[in-house]
C-alpha cells in the first residue's frame, strides 16, 4: 500500500536557538524538529566515524567489543517486535562485516544469503562507559526528569521483580544505537510515551511518523491472539500488504495528506521527536543506495510538558493489565500487588514508581525555590523560579489527579520522611545534579551546589511526611504559602497554582 506524505517537518540552526524559544515553539506546542549544529564538538563525531564518513567499526571493537548489548533481528518478527538475542559488540559487528547487504525490493529481508540484518539497539552506552565523553547533551534537551533521576535512583526496585539489568529496573535512558543498511524498526510509540531527540553521528536514516490526533488509524478493531481484548494490535510494517479488514483506518491514513510525516535524518543532524508520536524508522529506501550504514545517539525523556501523558499511559495500562486478570481477584492474596507488579513488568513502572518520582521531584523543585529564595531578593522574577513553578504546577495537576481517579496509599504504597530525605545522600546527588543542570539552562552566571541554607527550610508547619497524592498537594501549596508569604501580592507561585 503506498504511503502519502504530508505535513513537512521544521528545519533550524540549533546553535541560534536558546531553552525559552524551544520551549515555547516545540516543546508547548508539541512540534517535532531537525535540528543542526548541535554535535560539531562531539568526540563521537571524531572517534565513531572513519575519513570516509563511514561508520568506525574497528574502533568500537577494540575500545567497547567485549560489551554486551541487545540485538534485534529485522527479519524475524516475535508479537509486535522484532526478535531480539544478546551478544558482544564485536559479535554483532562481525555479523555486520560478513552480512552485505543485498538490495531488495521490499527493504525488510536478506534472504538472498540466508543471514538476518541485525541492528544494535538500547545500548547504555553513557552508563557502562562515563569516563569516555563522547558527547555532552545540547542544552536544549537538558530539561529531562529521567535520566537526571536515574543518575541517583532506580526507578523499579521491588525486590520481587528487580534484576540488575532489566528493562524494569532500568539504568537509564540514553542509548546508542548502530544498524546497516536494510536495518528497520516496527511501527511504535517511544517508552512512557516520552519525548524523544536523535542525533546521527554517520550515516542517514527515514522516519515516518503519524500525529498524535491520527494514531486509531493504525490500530485493529480485534483482539490481539496473544493479549486481551481491550489491547488493540497496531500495525507492524507499513509497507506490508496490510489488510483493510484487520486495519480499516489505515487506508485513510495513508492516503491523508494531514497523516505521515517523513524526513531522512542525516550526519550530524539531530531529530527531536515530541511526546505522543507513533513512528517507523528504516535505514533503506526504495531507491537504490539511498540511505547508509548509521550510528546514532538518542535519548528517551520527559519534563512539566508531557508528564501527564506517562501518568495517562500508566493509569490506561494499569486497567487494562487489572481487567486481564479480574477473574483471580477472588483467589488471590493481594490482588492489588499482582497488578502492579504487572504494570511494572508491562510499562517499566507502577503506581508506587510514578507516585515515588513526582514527590521527590516536587521536594527537589521546593528546595530549589527556597534556595533562590534565600540567595536573591529578586529571586520570583528570575526565569529559574518561573521554570521551578512550571515543574510544581504540573506535578500538582498530577496528584490532584491521581486523587481523584481513587488512587490510595495503598496503591502507592509509598512513604517519603522529609528530614530523613533531605539527609539521604542520593537525594542530595540528586538536588546538586538539578542546581547544575538548571543554571546551565538559563545560564546562571553562580550556581552554588551547597543546599545547606535550602535544605533548613522549617517544614514543620506542614508535617513530617509525603505518603499519598493529597499528601503531595498539600505540600505543595503549603510551599507556595510560605513563600508568598514573604513576597509581594505577585507571587509568582500562588498565581501560576491559581491559573492551573
Amino acid at each position: 500500500m503506498g504511503i502519502k506524505i504530508g505535513g513537512q517537518i521544521e528545519k533550524v540552526n540549533g546553535k541560534e536557538m536558546n531553552y525559552s524559544e524551544f520551549e515555547q515553539r516545540y516543546l508547548a506546542k508539541n512540534q517535532p524538529v531537525v535540528l543542526s549544529g548541535l554535535m560539531d564538538d562531539w568526540r563521537a563525531c571524531k572517534d565513531w566515524v572513519t575519513k570516509q564518513g563511514q561508520p568506525n567499526l574497528h574502533f568500537f571493537s577494540t575500545h567497547f567489543g567485549i560489551s554486551k548489548v541487545q540485538v534485534t533481528d529485522c527479519d524475524t518478527r516475535d508479537f509486535t517486535d522484532q526478535k531480539r538475542v544478546e551478544m558482544s559488540v564485536s559479535d554483532f559487528l562481525k555479523q555486520w562485516l560478513e552480512n552485505p547487504t543485498q538490495e531488495n525490493s521490499d527493504g525488510a529481508n536478506n534472504e538472498a544469503n540466508g543471514m538476518s540484518v541485525l541492528y544494535l539497539k538500547d545500548w547504555h552506552f553513557v552508563k557502562e562507559y562515563p569516563e569516555y565523553l563522547a558527547y555532552r547533551t545540547p542544552q536544549i534537551f537538558c530539561d529531562d526528569w529521567l535520566n537526571l533521576y536515574l543518575d541517583s535512583y532506580r526507578m523499579h526496585t521491588d525486590p520481587d521483580t528487580y534484576q540488575k539489568d532489566n528493562e524494569i529496573s532500568c539504568s537509564d535512558y540514553r542509548f546508542v544505537y548502530m544498524g546497516a543498511k536494510g536495518s528497520w524498526t516496527p511501527l511504535h510509540a517511544d517508552v512512557f510515551r516520552s519525548y524523544s531527540w536523535s542525533a546521527n553521528v554517520c550515516g542517514k536514516k527515514k522516519w515516518l511518523f503519524l500525529p498524535p490526533s491520527q494514531h486509531h488509524l493504525v490500530f485493529d478493531r480485534h483482539a490481539n491472539l496473544y493479549f486481551p481484548s481491550n489491547l488493540k494490535n497496531c500495525v507492524y510494517n507499513i509497507f506490508d500488504d496490510v489488510s483493510e479488514t484487520n486495519f480499516p483506518g489505515f487506508k485513510k491514513a495513508s492516503h491523508q495528506l494531514s497523516g505521515w510525516n517523513a524526513l531522512k535524518n542525516k550526519m550530524k543532524s539531530s531529530l527531536c521527536l515530541v511526546d505522543g508520536i507513533i513512528k517507523f524508522i528504516i535505514w533503506k529506501e526504495r531507491k537504490k543506495d539511498e540511505l547508509d550504514d548509521t550510528i546514532s545517539i538518542n535519548h528517551n525523556w520527559f519534563n512539566a510538558y508531557n508528564l501527564s501523558w506517562v501518568w495517562d499511559l500508566l493509569l490506561r495500562d494499569y486497567n487494562e493489565a487489572k481487567e486481564y486478570i479480574e477473574d483471580i481477584r477472588d483467589i488471590c492474596d493481594d490482588f492489588e500487588s499482582l497488578c502492579q507488579r504487572n504494570l511494572a513488568a508491562n510499562t517499566g513502572m507502577n503506581f508506587y514508581d510514578f507516585f515515588t518520582f513526582i514527590s521527590r521531584f516536587a521536594l527537589v523543585n521546593v528546595v530549589q525555590l527556597f534556595h533562590l529564595h534565600n540567595e536573591n531578593s529578586m529571586w520570583n522574577s528570575t526565569s529559574t523560579a518561573q521554570h521551578l513553578v512550571l515543574n510544581l504546577v504540573s506535578i500538582r495537576k498530577i496528584a490532584i489527579n491521581m486523587k481523584t481517579v481513587g488512587v490510595s496509599a495503598a496503591d502507592c504504597g509509598f512513604f517519603m520522611d522529609l528530614k530523613e530525605t533531605l539527609d539521604d545522600p542520593k537525594f542530595l546527588k540528586f538536588c546538586t545534579g538539578m542546581c547544575q543542570t538548571y543554571g546551565m539552562i538559563h545560564k546562571q552566571t553562580k550556581c552554588s551546589c551547597d543546599m545547606k541554607k535550602a535544605l533548613m527550610v522549617d517544614f514543620g508547619g506542614f508535617g513530617s511526611s509525603i505518603s499519598t497524592p493529597e499528601d503531595l498537594v498539600k505540600f505543595i501549596d503549603y510551599a507556595a504559602q510560605k513563600l508568598g508569604g514573604t513576597c509581594s501580592e505577585e507571587n509568582i507561585m500562588l498565581s501560576k497554582f491559581d491559573d492551573g
